[in-house]
C-alpha cells in the first residue's frame, strides 16, 4: 500500500489504455500532457479499492462497469457556480422567458454537476413568470456522475457555494440551516428533475422539445468527433428558435451548416 500512498507511475501503454477507455465510454479526449493528472486520479481509485498494481486495476475496469463509471467521474472536474456566465441568464430571462406565452416549457441542464446550474434556471423561471405554478414547466438536469447528482438532489450548499446567487434571490429561494449550510427552497427544487445520463450514449431517453439547452463546460472534455455528433442531437431536441448555451471556451465550429446561428456570446439559436 505504501506505493499507492506515494502515487503511481503509469507506463505509456497503461496511460493510453486509460485514455482509450475514457474516450470509448464517455467521449473524453485526454492528451498526453494530462498524464500526471490521470496518474493522480487513477491512484485515488486504486487506493479506494486497495489495488497496488496498475495492471490489476486495468483488469478490474474490464470486469466492473461501476468502477469504470467511477473512473470517468474521477477524470472529470465537477466545478460549477450559481448564475455562472450571467449573459446566458440574461438571454434566458429577456430572450426566452419574458417573450413566451407557452403553457409548456422545458429546459435541459446537460452536465449539471452539483446542481447550481439547474437551480439557477429554476430561480430565474419563478422570478420571471408570475404564473409559473399554473404552467407545465420542467428543468431536466443530467450528469454522468452519480455522486454529484446525489449532492445536487439534496440541494444543500456551503456559504462559499452560494456566493453567486443575487441577494434578492437568496432572500427568496435560500433557507439557512442550523449547521451553517444553505438549502434551496422547495418551490425551486420541485421544478428540477435529476437523472443520470452519459452524453456519449447511443440513445437518450428524453424526447423534447426543449426551449433551451445549457451544455456548458462539458464538451471541452470531448474529442472533435464526439462534439460533432452532439450538435445535431441537440438540434433535434430543441424547438424551432430554441437556444443552446455553451461554455465560455466552447464553440460550434463550423456554425455554417450546423442548423444553428450564433446570437450572442456562446449562445446559439436553432434555425
Amino acid at each position: 500500500m505504501s506505493q499507492i500512498a506515494s502515487g503511481i507511475s503509469l507506463s505509456d501503454a497503461e496511460f493510453r489504455r486509460i485514455a482509450e477507455i475514457a474516450s470509448v465510454e464517455a467521449g473524453l479526449a485526454i492528451p498526453e500532457t494530462k498524464k500526471s493528472l490521470v496518474q493522480s486520479r487513477v491512484a485515488r481509485r486504486m487506493r479506494a479499492l486497495g489495488i497496488g498494481a496498475c495492471a490489476n486495476y486495468l483488469e478490474t475496469l474490464g470486469q466492473n462497469a461501476d468502477e469504470t463509471e467511477l473512473l470517468i467521474s474521477a477524470l472529470t472536474t465537477n466545478v460549477s457556480h450559481f448564475f455562472r456566465e450571467k449573459h446566458h441568464f440574461d438571454h434566458l430571462r429577456d430572450g426566452i422567458l419574458k417573450e413566451t406565452r407557452q403553457s409548456r416549457l422545458r429546459f435541459w441542464s446537460a452536465g449539471c454537476s452539483n446542481g447550481q446550474e439547474p437551480y439557477s434556471l429554476a430561480m430565474e423561471i419563478i422570478d420571471t413568470i408570475p404564473d409559473h405554478a399554473s404552467r407545465d414547466i420542467l428543468v431536466l438536469a443530467t450528469d454522468i456522475d452519480r455522486v454529484v447528482l446525489d449532492k445536487a438532489k439534496r440541494g444543500l450548499y456551503s456559504e462559499n457555494e452560494i456566493e453567486g446567487i443575487p441577494a434578492e434571490y437568496r432572500r427568496k429561494f435560500v433557507q439557512s440551516q442550523p449547521d451553517g449550510s444553505h438549502r434551496i427552497s422547495d418551490d425551486v427544487r420541485k421544478l428540477v428533475r435529476f437523472r443520470q445520463l452519459n452524453l456519449n450514449a447511443s440513445d437518450w431517453p428524453m424526447k423534447g422539445p426543449f426551449d433551451a439547452i445549457f451544455c456548458r463546460n462539458v464538451v471541452i472534455y470531448f474529442d472533435d468527433t464526439t462534439q460533432s455528433r452532439l450538435w445535431p442531437r441537440f438540434h433535434a431536441l430543441l424547438r424551432s428558435n430554441g437556444s443552446l448555451m455553451l461554455g465560455h471556451s466552447e464553440r460550434i465550429h463550423p456554425v455554417a451548416g450546423s442548423g444553428f446561428e450564433a446570437v450572442g456570446v456562446t449562445t446559439y439559436r436553432r434555425l
